[in-house]
């Protein structure tokens, strides 16, 4: 399929499965202004060695259905188009795909958890899609972990008054790069619920989107990140409002301490004028630990429409409050352990949202590491 000529807002400006579409990014346009590309190791520019492996580990519950599909498969694509060369080039290179379908009205006993581990030298593709049937409900956990170089793209569909939701761990070994796309595609009455927590690697550029293909579907995207130094950690996501009445809410945090420490969060929301009722709001809030690192945070908001339930953004990025520090210490509390309550109250109010219990304690543990730096 050729180029998509439907503009996607500001953040998607097009959209199409030919790598060929897509120039090579120069770190010039918007979309990679933020993003060191000499850091991708050639995922951007064709240049990656395609030597790479990163092996899928799938816990399923049991009543969902899991297979390994070719390239040729008619769900594989269908509900996502590639927006960027990196993206174009992971829906090119892939070999197999991961295919995971939630019957219709079933409720899942546990939740399924892909685990994909990197390893081996050289860059690797994948592709899998989520298919969630109507009116049925589901928890799904990716956990990337490992060393690799992986472009990949994730499609979730769900369906009619379906629910799903989703934590996305990027757990990665130090020297790893990720770059991912993940599009949820929301039916009539659908709800939707994906959190992030970016964690390892040393450059990761993660992408959700959202789009809604009928009347009353809600989305939720949180995450919360911490880059140490050196670490560049990068989240772009769009919610595109094409159908009346559905909400969406966003709301990322991230903490960054050492010198060259870097996050970019990036929110676009767009609601069209069909969009009428539309209830959105997208925050983005950033601690700043240390001299020397940077948070980049940039929300949009592009309304077409005058009639509108709600909509509205918010970005502040800072040091820790004094008065906080100072409240604490004059309970007795020494400094280290003040900055690490407050430092773990900030995240951990979104980190309460993730309802697995082993994996709400694995991002809690995590960010205790990081603030025992």
């Amino acid at each position: 399929m050729g180029l998509n000529e439907k503009p996607l807002s500001t953040l998607h400006e097009k959209a199409s499965y030919d790598l060929g579409d897509f120039d090579v990014p120069t770190g010039r346009e918007e979309a990679w202004r933020f993003t060191p590309l000499s850091r991708l190791k050639g995922l951007h520019n064709g240049t990656a060695s395609a030597a790479g492996h990163v092996v899928v580990d799938v816990d399923a519950a049991p009543e969902v259905t899991v297979e390994t599909v070719g390239r040729d498969d008619p769900r594989v694509g269908q509900a996502y188009v590639p927006a960027d060369r990196v993206s174009a080039q992971a829906y090119s290179s892939f070999e197999k795909a991961t295919v995971v379908t939630v019957p219709r009205e079933a409720v899942t006993s546990k939740p399924t958890v892909l685990t994909l581990t990197g390893t081996g030298d050289g860059a690797a593709y994948g592709h899998i899609v989520v298919r969630v049937e109507p009116l049925a409900e589901a928890v799904l956990v990716l956990d990337h972990k490992g060393s690799a170089v992986y472009a990949d793209n994730v499609e979730f569909v769900v369906g009619d008054g379906a629910s799903l939701k989703v934590v996305s761990l990027q757990d990665w070994d130090d020297d790893a790069v990720h770059v991912s796309h993940h599009h949820a595609q929301l039916g009539k009455d659908a709800t939707f619920r994906g959190f992030a927590a970016t964690l390892g690697g040393d450059l990761v550029r993660l992408s959700p989107s959202v789009s809604y293909t009928a009347p009353g579907g809600d989305a939720d995207l949180s995450g919360v990140y911490f880059a140490d130094a050196g670490q560049h950690l990068e989240h772009r996501l769009l919610v595109d409002h094409s159908q009346p009445n559905c909400k969406s809410n966003v709301d990322y945090r991230g903490a960054l301490q050492g010198a060259d420490a870097h996050t970019v969060w990036i929110g676009d929301v767009i609601i069209r004028v069909e969009a009428e009722g539309t209830d959105t709001y997208e925050l983005n809030r950033n601690l700043l630990l240390t001299d020397g690192a940077r948070a980049d945070s940039v929300p949009n908001l592009e309304i077409l429409t005058g009639e509108v339930a709600g909509a509205g953004h918010a970005s502040a990025s800072g040091r820790l409050d004094d008065e906080h520090i100072f409240y604490l210490q004059a309970r007795g509390i020494p400094y280290d352990e003040a900055r690490r309550l407050v430092i773990r109250g900030f995240l951990g109010q979104l980190i309460e949202k993730i309802q697995i219990e082993e994996i709400r304690d694995r991002v809690l543990a995590a960010v205790e590491a990081e603030l025992a730096r």
